[in-house]
This record gives C-alpha cells, structure tokens and sequence, in this order.
C-alpha cells in the first residue's frame, strides 16, 4: 500500500492571511504556519528564480518536518538553451543539495509548457535531461496530449520517472485524465476546473487556477486515486487551485477521504 502525502502548490500567498494563516501573520512566519497543516509541499519559486543552497537551507530548517517537491528551473522546461542547459542542471542540483542531504527532497518537478510538442528534438532532450537526474526522484508533467503515447509511457518506466496525474479542465488538446503509474512514485497535481479562463487574456496564474473543487468532484478524485494505491510506494498529491486558500480547504477534504479508505499520511 502506498504512503500518500497530500499539499499544496506555494505556500507563500498573501491572500491566504484570514482564510488559513491569521490576520497579521508576516510573510517569514508563512512555512512554519503551513507546516503544521500539512506534511509537504511544492515549491514553485525554483521556476523563476535558480534556487541557492543558503535559502534552501534556510527552509528546510525552518521547517524540519517538512517534505519539499521543488519545481525544475524554466531553463530546464521552457527556455531551454540547447548549449548551456547541462550547466543550468549542475546549478540547480547544487541549489536543492541540502534538501537530498537532509533527506527533505519528495521529489523534482518538470512542468513542461503546451509549447513542448512532441518531436524527435524534443523526446531526445528530454531523455537527457532525465538521464542527468538519474538517482534523483523526479516527475514530468506534459501540458498538451502528444506526449501520452505507449512509446513515452515505456520510455518513462525504464528511467523511473513519473508521469504526472492531471486534474485539469477538459478542453481539446489539453492533456486526458490517465492515470499510470510509470515510477515507484506517483505524482498527481490538481489545477481547477476553470474552462471559462484557462486560455485567453485572463488566463494569468490565479485566473486560471481560481476554483473550489466540491466535495463530490474530490470523491470520485478519490476514486482515481485508487487506482494507482496499489501500484506505488509513494504518492504525492498537489493542488494548485491557491487563489483565496481553496487549494489549502480542498487538501483537508481529500485528506480527510482518503483517511477514511487508505493510510494517508498527515501525522
């Protein structure tokens, strides 16, 4: 039976002072108050901003107890630069050292745009990339359907990478709900259901995401998952609908569901 850790994605939201952190809370108090709510999260700074071995230091020791999926570097996903690339990878694995040493790293995150398509060019890179992460948990999530063929499946299986589990708005082209296990990890990340503002001139970060799941959506979610318990040791689940804390009140509820079927893990 897999062990099945549930967060959100970011923890360090202004808005989410009143609905989850206390009104006067400061921005350096956010990790230790998120920490004690829930045992992991997925850092999405990494994809701006090449992480440091000092911060990272810093927040794992803030927050001990706590577990750290940490988003890959845009150079690594979305502006790849075919000449320099392997240096950007060193850097980025020296900037998460100290999560792997203290044995805080759940796993890397490479999100790859709707502009990733597949082609010959780009399957080649992306076997590099995860060959140069070899030994290091790490989950893909593809952006649009092309890549969810039985060739990428396999190719996936073999390195040990996961392929994320989507819960997302079904529109064309967007990837489908299939969940495989391909690694002794399983990955599932929930963006909302929001068609109306997925694409667009609103489709900013918190438009697109800003939706409440309900309490039958994260059941038959619950369903999904069950799916894919008894094929994974280790399952993390992600929700990124973070606009006003949803993602924090819809982590609770599908935590609570799954305590309810299956071991869980909040303790």
């Amino acid at each position: 039976m897999a062990r099945i850790l549930i967060g959100t994605s970011g923890y360090s939201y202004r808005d989410w002072v009143g609905p989850v952190y206390p009104e006067g809370t400061k921005n350096d108090q956010f990790l230790q108050l998120y920490s004690a709510l829930f045992k992991t999260v997925e850092l999405n700074f990494s994809y701006y901003t090449m992480p440091k071995a000092d911060n990272i230091q810093r927040m794992a020791s803030d927050a001990p107890g706590l577990g750290f999926a940490i988003k890959a570097h845009q150079s690594l996903t979305h502006k790849i630069d075919s000449a320099k690339w392997q240096e950007d990878v060193k850097a980025y694995m020296e900037g998460i050292e100290p999560l792997r040493e203290r044995g805080q790293l759940e796993a890397v995150l490479f999100q790859f745009p709707y502009s990733f398509h597949y082609s010959d060019e780009n399957r080649r890179y992306l076997g590099k990339l995860m060959g140069a992460f070899s030994g290091i948990p790490s989950a893909v999530e593809f952006r649009n359907d092309e890549w969810f063929t039985g060739k990428v499946i396999d190719g996936l299986k073999e390195r040990e990478v996961a392929l994320v589990g989507l819960d997302m708005p079904d529109l064309a082209k967007l990837p489908p709900r299939l969940d495989v296990v391909t690694a002794p990890l399983a990955y599932f990340r929930l963006h909302g259901r929001n068609k109306e503002n997925w694409w667009g001139p609103d489709s900013n970060s918190t438009s697109r995401y800003d939706y409440l799941y309900s309490d039958s959506e994260l059941e038959t979610t619950a369903k999904r998952l069950s799916q894919i318990i008894a094929q994974a040791h280790r399952i993390l689940i992600y929700f990124n609908n973070h606009a006003r804390g949803q993602a924090v009140r819809n982590a609770k509820t599908l935590l609570t569901i799954l305590l309810s079927e299956h071991a869980a893990s909040n303790e």
